[in-house]
């Protein structure tokens, strides 16, 4: 089934289950096979093989399928394969590029915007989020997921998952840093960049376990920023700023010190850092309304209003 706009080079092949959306391009000696849909506007270039038969010796007779979203460019020589069993399918969705004999194996699911370099596999249900960057001549192991923002750097050997936002790199591929560069062409702001940072930091480089991990990540989440406001009449209550250092403290996240807080009401401003003891800063406003945001790094911050948590 062909759909509008669609150009089929010289010595092209496409099969009758196939399903080629508006405005897709199969260039000379390309061969698009197999129960594949491809979406609009993709584009096939020559000796790719899209929709083969899966490598699995589980396969059986039947008709697995290759869904494809819209806008995906599948370079010379890339192999995408068709899921393993009748009823299962591999699935991509928009705006991927693969590049020159890259190889997406049966029964994966790739989200959007994918750019995975020349040579590199990925193997049999693996599942990668949106906007990855997968290196030149990377191994991704059967099973494995990747998460969204992430990249695995040139010749890795990646054999477990892989976390959102991070650079892995190695044989066997481990977590290194988080991926900065690419989370700013993203529109990640340098908050948010600096956020992933304390999460790597404390799951990866602090020596918890993942307990103690994600204790101290919830809190960061908890004062990452908080913003309050008073519209009422008559002369507005007390906001006090309240910076906690929690490290040390029985029955609390351990959490180093060191950090900072930037509090401001109307254009008013403190800024207090910690020590081995808790600090507060106070903040007061002679107006009959104010609005108050407070922002804090590698400590737990909150609120105050009258002494009553906001």
């Amino acid at each position: 089934k062909l759909g509008q706009d669609v150009v089929i080079g010289a010595y092209a092949y496409v099969g009758g289950d196939v399903t080629l959306g508006n405005g897709c391009v199969v260039h000379h000696h390309a061969t698009v096979d197999g129960y594949t849909q491809l979406g609009p506007q993709c584009e096939v270039f020559p000796y790719a093989f899209i929709g083969g038969r899966t490598q699995d010796l589980k396969a059986r007779p039947g008709k697995p399928g290759l869904k494809v979203g819209a806008r995906n460019t599948f370079r010379e020589y890339v192999s995408v394969h068709l899921g393993t069993q009748e009823g299962e399918w591999t699935i991509l969705g928009d705006d991927n590029v693969l590049l020159a004999y890259s190889h997406i194996a049966h029964d994966c699911v790739i989200g959007n915007h994918l750019v995975i370099s020349s040579h590199s596999a990925v193997a049999g249900h693996v599942h990668v989020g949106d906007h990855v960057n997968i290196g030149w001549n990377a191994g991704i192991h059967q099973f494995c997921r990747i998460g969204d923002h992430a990249m695995v750097a040139a010749c890795s050997k990646c054999v477990q998952d892989v976390p959102p936002f991070v650079i892995a790199d190695g044989n066997p591929c481990e977590t290194k840093m988080i991926n900065a560069v690419g989370l700013k062409r993203s529109g990640f702001t340098d908050e948010e960049i600096a956020t992933a940072k304390l999460m790597h930091r404390i799951f990866y480089r602090d020596g918890l376990n993942t307990t103690q991990a994600i204790g101290n990540s919830s809190a960061v989440f908890l004062s990452a920023s908080t913003q309050v406001r008073y519209n009422g009449s008559g002369t507005p209550p007390e906001l006090t700023v309240r910076l906690v250092d929690t490290s040390g403290e029985t029955g609390t996240s351990s959490v180093s010190t060191g950090g900072r807080l930037d509090a401001s009401v109307n254009g008013g401003s403190t800024s207090t850092t910690t020590g081995p003891t808790p600090r507060t800063g106070a903040l007061t406003s002679p107006l009959p309304s104010w609005s108050a945001r407070c922002r804090c790094s590698r400590t737990y911050a909150s609120m105050w209003v009258d002494g009553t948590p906001s």
